[in-house]
């Protein structure tokens, strides 16, 4: 199951901020380019997922982050296997490929 949802500015700095607490080992290693704009007080895009797979969980388990407008930084377009556009640019990128499966 997922759960999309556009939560206003003091609902996602809360989150935020209580990831921190919960999280702090992971968050030390966060990338600069994903700290939150101070100036920005829009809302923030809230995702809710659980995830059950009875061949390699014993139980369902579920997870919720909260995506908040980054500072100082572009999001960079990112080119995929299944994607290989790059609309900015407006070219094809090679990408690598296998003639066979590797598994």
């Amino acid at each position: 199951m997922e759960r999309y949802s556009l939560i206003d500015y003091e609902a996602s700095k809360e989150s935020q901020e209580r990831n921190g607490r919960e999280n702090w080992r992971f968050n030390a290693e966060v990338a600069e380019g994903s700290v939150p704009d101070p100036a920005y007080k829009g809302k923030g895009l809230q995702l809710q997922f659980t995830v059950e797979d009875e061949g390699v969980f014993t139980t369902p388990w579920a997870a919720t982050i909260t995506y908040r407008r980054a500072g100082l930084t572009d999001w960079g377009e990112t080119v995929c296997a299944e994607n290989i556009h790059e609309y900015y640019a407006g070219k094809d990128t090679a990408v690598p490929r296998s003639d066979k499966p590797d598994f």
